[in-house]
């Protein structure tokens, strides 16, 4: 159940993150840019749980995952106050 559900999540993130870029495309708002490769970070570190959780148990890879999350916010972070300064 633990690995449907790590899955879903992968899935949902990836999802977001093709939507967003998507939306970039269409409309040219670049918020929506960096909230995608949020997204995709945030992708690579469910898909990095999911293979720490389900597909190698005693491989630990916290150290692995940890940064990528903090990376993808840190963009989306960046984007945000990129985008207020040019206003």
């Amino acid at each position: 159940m633990a690995a449907i559900i790590y899955l879903l999540c992968t899935v949902t993130s990836l999802f977001c993150a093709v939507l967003l870029l998507r939306g970039f495309r269409r409309s040219g708002f670049r918020l929506l840019l960096w909230s995608s490769l949020c997204f995709f970070a945030l992708t690579l570190d469910n898909l990095f749980l999911f293979i720490d959780r389900i597909i190698w148990p005693t491989l630990d890879l916290l150290v692995w995952r940890r940064p990528i999350p903090l990376v993808g916010l840190a963009l989306l972070l960046y984007g945000m106050i990129w985008e207020e300064r040019k206003k």
